[in-house]
């Protein structure tokens, strides 16, 4: 039988069955299946499927699709409570990435990034939900910083047991995208039948919600999704094409930029929370116009390898400050526009993504350098962007150039 509890009634419940508990749970399943995709993806298709630019170019515009239709979330709750909802979509993610190996062609591997994305998107699409819900204003940037620790942890073991176990083993491709996806299925299962049902204390509005007053937060969800795109996609496969790293040394880098975020995302929410959203947003933009460029001259100079991974650190380092993000759009945000909001963030966040991965992969074969000096352009038009955000935003108060009354806006 489902038990049902208000938020203050979870209070009551032992500390391993409460909201936070579950967030925590949650953080922890998501990067097992994930990261174990991630990780061993730049190899997997040069090896399996010898992949160029342009073809990982367009596995990554296919892998964005569900992020662009993360609206539809809304229409899901209608049926479907969040916490359902959420926890469902992270039991796809593992099931397809399970199956990952099995279907190594083109058109296989596109499929299945398909639907590993669908339950990705739509479950970082509840999830960022719940958080603004579930944690307390004065609280949420330290517990955000938290969260972001426990799943970095939880990327660390991955990238650890593939960095330290890939050739004593002589572990394969099928096995750890079956170890990972496995393991994430079955921390969703357990999630979905031992945890009550928590109920909001603000219903959320269950239809698309687009107010003028969020602009802002809009086009930085918009900036962010494009910029956010050339890491994701280029980044990583830069070390492998330009510099030949294997599948373990790959992992190497990716578990040192684990313990690096294990120890300072706890510092990064504690940052937000005493100086915040505008002025840790502007530093994390500023950092990314140094990165991106940097990465140009990793082209243009014939840097080393090691400059290449030092930015690739820091490239991570500075996009764990987007959780100012969030704690902005928490404090100018309606309590019932958090869901429809968030389907919609989510939305616009993917609106380059869909488009963009494809042409700079086109791009790619003519200049990497200018696919990164393009990323410099947009991370600095998002430090521009971010210095319309008040010193201490609410209601009211969403942009520097808002006038009204934090009452008017309620």
């Amino acid at each position: 039988m489902i038990d049902f509890l208000t938020l203050d009634d979870a209070k009551d419940q032992p500390l391993w069955r409460r909201p936070i508990s579950l967030l925590f749970l949650m953080a922890l399943a998501m990067p097992i299946a994930f990261f174990t995709w991630y990780a061993l993806l730049n190899n997997f298709v040069q090896e399996v499927a010898s992949f160029d630019g342009a073809d990982i170019g367009l596995l990554h515009t296919v892998r964005e699709i569900p992020g662009f239709l993360s609206f539809l979330v809304i229409f899901l709750i209608i049926a479907l409570r969040e916490q359902v909802l959420g926890l469902s979509s992270l039991v796809l993610l593992g099931a397809a990435t399970a199956v990952t190996a099995w279907f190594p062609q083109l058109t296989g591997i596109m499929i299945l990034t398909f639907l590993s994305s669908v339950g990705f998107h739509y479950y970082e699409t509840v999830n960022q939900s719940l958080q603004l819900q579930w944690l307390p204003k004065d609280r949420a940037p330290v517990i955000m910083g938290q969260l972001m620790a426990v799943g970095s942890a939880a990327t660390f073991c991955v990238y650890f047991v593939i960095m330290i176990l890939w050739e004593p083993l002589g572990l394969t491709y099928n096995v750890v995208f079956m170890l990972g996806g496995g393991i994430t299925v079955a921390l969703a299962l357990f999630a979905l039948l031992a945890y009550p049902q928590y109920e909001s204390p603000h219903p959320q509005i269950k239809k698309l919600v687009l107010r003028r007053r969020y602009w802002l937060y809009y086009a930085l969800q918009f900036m962010a999704g494009a910029r956010r795109q050339i890491f994701m996609v280029f980044a990583g496969f830069m070390m492998v094409e330009k510099f030949g790293f294997a599948v373990h040394e790959v992992a190497g880098l990716y578990l040192i930029n684990l313990v690096l975020n294990m120890l300072i995302a706890p510092v990064l929410g504690k940052i937000v929370a005493r100086f915040g959203e505008r002025r840790a947003l502007l530093f994390e933009y500023a950092g990314l116009v140094f990165v991106f460029l940097s990465y140009g001259g990793v082209y243009f100079f014939d840097w080393g390898f090691q400059v290449a991974a030092v930015l690739y650190v820091l490239d991570h380092m500075f996009f764990g400050l987007a959780l100012a993000l969030k704690t902005y759009f928490q404090k100018i945000g309606a309590p019932g526009d958090m869901a429809p909001t968030a389907a919609v963030a989510f939305t616009i966040n993917h609106i380059a993504a869909v488009f963009l991965p494809v042409l700079l992969g086109l791009l790619w074969l003519v200049s990497p350098a200018a696919v990164f000096l393009l990323a410099a352009g947009m991370a600095m038009v998002s430090f521009i962007l971010a210095t319309f955000i008040p010193r201490h935003p609410e209601a009211g108060r969403e942009t520097i150039f808002s006038l009204r009354a934090p009452q008017a806006a309620e």
